[in-house]
């Protein structure tokens, strides 16, 4: 098994950063082209806690390494399933995905959480902490010399797009603060002149 994580602060409040999350994979982020499709299986609210349930399934045109395909075979589109609880009241999205897709042959299982980062933050100037853990795990049998080349391929694959996703969030978020602020103004200037 290898181990990926990352942390990231994002320049944004939770509030903007929990509801552009769900403007990830839309057409302002330029680095996700590979996700074709995201599909909303279920969504609650557990009148309890207020947390939102959500879970999702992602589809990608995601090729595996050349060599990998040659040993395992495959295609190039992937199937991930997501589950995601945010938490209003404590300001905390977490989402777990792990892969359908050569799911007997490779585990991925992630989990991300956005909360406020209070030590980087300041009135009027709120940020967020980014958090995100994964865990690779190669189940292709007694083939170790194997194993371990799949696992390391996959955390350097992970690698990279983790940093182009949070790339691509960044274009997202900005797009939404500058759009959002937008609408905020249309509306303030009704208001002044209705």
């Amino acid at each position: 098994m290898k181990v990926f994580s990352s942390e990231y602060t994002f320049d944004y409040s939770w509030e903007e950063v929990s509801t552009a999350n769900w403007r990830k994979y839309c057409p302002w982020n330029d680095k996700s082209t590979h996700v074709i499709s995201v599909d909303t299986l279920s969504r609650k609210v557990d009148p309890a806690t207020g947390i939102l349930r959500t879970e999702r399934l992602i589809t990608c045109n995601q090729s595996a390494p050349a060599w990998v395909v040659s040993v395992l075979g495959g295609a190039n589109i992937s199937h991930v399933y997501e589950t995601s609880y945010v938490s209003p009241a404590n300001k905390r999205v977490t989402m777990c995905s792990t892969n359908l897709t050569w799911s007997n042959i490779l585990r991925v299982r992630e989990t991300v959480t956005y909360q406020p980062d209070l030590t980087a933050s300041s009135p009027g100037h709120e940020r967020t902490r980014f958090t995100q853990d994964a865990k690779i795990t190669a189940l292709c049998g007694g083939w170790q010399k194997i194993k371990t080349k799949i696992e390391e391929a996959s955390i350097e694959r992970f690698s990279e797009n983790a940093r182009r996703g949070r790339e691509g969030f960044e274009a997202v978020l900005e797009m939404s603060r500058r759009v959002f602020g937008e609408e905020k103004e249309k509306e303030q200037t009704k208001i002044m002149h209705g």
